[in-house]
């Protein structure tokens, strides 16, 4: 494992997968490191309805299973480990996994975005136990029930909208007296019936021992506390890019993002990125598939143009 590769893939979810197919039909004979949780954030996915050519719509791991196969039909090979750091200064790159040290010629990084999470130690207790962050994936167990979404994003109103069809009550929590999401999802939330609205509220406490029965809010205007009781408790305030082992070794945005230019390109040469770790705006698996595929070409560009040029 110590020999130079010519392309190392960071992530293997829709984004690094499609990275690796085209890079493998462009005998770059890529090397993805998957993490030890592959797959990507469809890993947590059920009914995924979006993805173009299933028209009976795909389970988020089958998608990812296949993706994964046809990668390795064009013989890409896997690291089932994290990656600990990186040094971008030197040429060839060195990745630090848990057990070896890798170099590479390219560097394409595509390792996606987590859920942020409130940070209350009432939430990680119950967390899997009513708590979740993710509608689509838990929304089933709570059909007929009362639950509650924090947040007032487009993420947020996405996962409203999807619970309301099959929950008893879907309460907006939200921190400000107005929604930050797109037009169209708030005019859609609003029209919903078995919708309400808590404004100017924080979750200060998730309640309940071995599952969720409720939550405790402050008012963020009058400090006032109060509670409510809940069967679930979806929170939906935002994504954060998984860029911590990049700190201080490539540019980052306000928000931890990776910073590109014409599409996938990063301020190092030889370094590229692809998905929702450096797209905060769209987060889909098409669009993240599509700048794996731009990735790969640019790649592959950067390491013709180093062979002739040396």
């Amino acid at each position: 494992m110590d020999k130079v590769k010519k392309l190392i893939i960071i992530g293997s979810g829709p984004a690094g997968l499609t990275a690796a197919i085209y890079a493998s039909r462009g005998s770059l004979s890529p090397l993805v490191i998957a993490g030890r949780e592959a797959g990507g954030q469809l890993m947590l996915t059920t009914d995924v309805d979006d993805f173009p050519g299933f028209p009976e719509g795909i389970q988020g791991p089958e998608l990812m299973q296949r993706i994964r196969k046809q990668a390795e039909r064009f013989n890409t090979r896997f690291v089932s480990e994290d990656v600990i750091s990186v040094d971008l200064k030197k040429r060839p790159f060195e990745i630090k996994t848990e057990t070896h040290i890798l170099f590479s010629e390219a560097l394409i990084i595509a390792t996606g975005a987590s859920a942020r999470w409130l940070g209350l130690e009432s939430e990680t207790k119950l967390r899997g136990k009513g708590v979740s962050a993710c509608a689509v994936c838990d929304g089933f167990f709570f059909r007929g029930k009362v639950v509650a979404v924090v947040g007032g994003g487009d993420t947020a109103m996405r996962e409203v909208s999807y619970l309301s069809k099959l929950c008893k009550k879907v309460i907006v929590i939200h921190r400000k007296d107005k929604l930050r999401a797109q037009s169209a999802l708030q005019e859609l939330v609003k029209s919903k019936s078995n919708v309400e609205f808590i404004w100017n509220s924080t979750v200060e406490e998730v309640l309940g021992q071995e599952k969720i029965t409720g939550v405790k809010l402050k008012n963020t205007q009058t400090g006032k506390i109060s509670q409510i009781l809940l069967d679930g408790l979806f929170v939906a305030i935002g994504h954060k890019p998984n860029t911590d082992f990049l700190k201080g070794q490539l540019e980052l945005d306000a928000e931890d993002y990776i910073k590109v230019s014409d599409e996938t390109k990063t301020k190092i040469p030889g370094v590229f990125a692809a998905g929702d770790v450096a797209d905060q705006r769209y987060r889909q698996a098409v669009s993240a598939a599509g700048a794996g595929c731009k990735a790969a070409f640019d790649a592959e560009e950067y390491l013709e143009n180093a062979r002739v040029n040396t």
